[in-house]
């Protein structure tokens, strides 16, 4: 089965339109009752860099996850987030974004890559001393817009340091929505079978045209983890490219009805969340 993670946080980061915070407990609370594995909620980050995401400890405080089992994950790009983000007993997972690209690595988290792993071997103990797990994702894994190095064994060395570190969660993203169906096969069938032992996943931006053909090729490859956002809305406001969306969950659900593959999710609060986010994210 597959382990769906829905991520409003990365769809509401870069809207331009400020969503009250009242809105987005209604819009995460509907969320909470579709039955995603995870959320990725907020992120514990400078409100001057991300101003959407100022209110993220408000919101998490007006959430109601009773009768939920989907468990929570917050976004942190430093240590002080990091300790932010573990006050809060409802919060399951830290996720941290490490890039491939030295260009992207400063632009999105002001540090250098070096100074960045450093940073995730820190958070990794912070987390494991208060039993959270921190989720690392690679971001600009299939490539880079930047003109920075990059070719398929990259991801590969960075996330064998990564699992040498400990980290067990770990994301692929295609942060700039670059990546062909080729590729994602080929590098989803190349590391799945080097480290069994990790959840290795899936955050794929896209176009709609090509977002079905990029899940299939994660999928036909091995890969059982996939991020998506409702109405495939969202995008890095850090990235040069113009916030190409997220998959669509509803892209994903169609997939997994195609191929007659199990979700649990509850339907009904899918549709209405669906509807719900077409509202969320509309501009005034």
């Amino acid at each position: 089965m597959l382990k769906i993670v829905e991520c409003p946080r990365d769809a509401m980061q870069g809207f331009d339109t400020h969503i009250p915070t009242t809105t987005k407990v209604e819009y995460l609370n509907q969320l909470l009752k579709v039955g995603f594995d995870t959320l990725d909620f907020g992120s514990f980050v400078s409100p001057k860099a991300v101003p959407q995401m100022a209110d993220t400890e408000a919101v998490l405080e007006s959430l109601d996850w009773e009768g939920s089992n989907t468990r929570l994950l917050a976004i942190v790009a430093n240590e002080r987030g990091a300790q932010d983000a573990l006050r809060f007993s409802a919060i399951d997972y830290l996720g941290y974004p490490f890039s491939l690209s030295e260009t992207f690595q400063q632009r999105n988290t002001n540090r250098s890559m070096i100074e960045s792993m450093a940073l995730v071997s820190d958070i990794h103990n912070l987390c494991q001393a208060n039993g959270k797990k921190l989720v690392v994702y690679l971001s600009m894994a299939f490539g880079n817009p930047y003109g920075d190095h990059w070719e398929p064994a990259l991801a590969e060395e960075w996330l064998s340091k990564m699992v040498q570190m400990g980290i067990q969660t770990i994301a692929l993203a295609d942060t700039v929505g670059t990546a062909g169906q080729e590729t994602i096969h080929a590098m989803f069938s190349s590391i799945l079978p080097r480290f069994p032992e990790v959840e290795i996943g899936a955050h794929l931006h896209a176009n709609p045209e090509n977002a079905l053909e990029k899940i299939a090729a994660a999928y036909d490859a091995g890969c059982r983890r996939f991020d998506v956002a409702m109405q495939g809305f969202g995008g890095c406001p850090f990235a040069k490219d113009e916030l190409t969306g997220n998959i669509a969950s509803e892209t994903l659900v169609s997939f997994c009805q195609a191929r007659s593959l199990a979700t649990n999710l509850d339907q009904f609060a899918f549709q209405e969340a669906s509807t719900l986010a077409q509202k969320v994210f509309q501009h005034n």
